[in-house]
Order: C-alpha cells, then structure tokens, then sequence
C-alpha cells in the first residue's frame, strides 16, 4: 500500500505541475503580447521624435539665416 500511496503523490505532484506550467504559458503569452505592444509604441515615439528633431532642426536653420524684414537686410 505504501508504494500506492508514494504513486498517488507523485501524481498529485505532477498534475500541479502541470496546472502551474499552464498558468506560466498564458503569462509567458501575455508578457509577450506587452512587449510587441510597447515595441510598436517605442518605434511609434522614435518616429515622432525624428519628426520633431526635423522640424527643430529646420527652424534652427532659418533662425541662423540673415534676418530680413520688408524685403531689406537688417543693417550689421
């Protein structure tokens, strides 16, 4: 009886093991499906980003540019 019951354990054991490694598989999907979605965000902000340095650095550029006002050259 003794090796009935070590066989019950052991099988107990491993059905819980198999509820847990379950339970890790939809976390591991989930964390996944996190991370895809902060990628995409990342790339999204990095994009945004380049936009703005274009525009930033277009301004800088005129700002650089002789000022001019009603078609005449300020005087230096």
């Amino acid at each position: 009886m003794s090796n009935l019951s070590q066989i019950e354990q052991l099988a107990e054991r491993v059905e819980r093991l198999l509820v847990r490694h379950e339970e890790l598989q939809r976390t591991n999907e989930l964390l996944i499906d996190q991370v895809d979605a902060l990628t995409a965000e990342r790339d999204q902000l990095k994009s945004r980003l380049g936009a703005a340095r274009t525009r930033v650095d277009a301004l800088l550029e005129r700002l650089s540019e002789p000022a001019e006002t009603d078609g005449h050259k300020d005087a230096p």
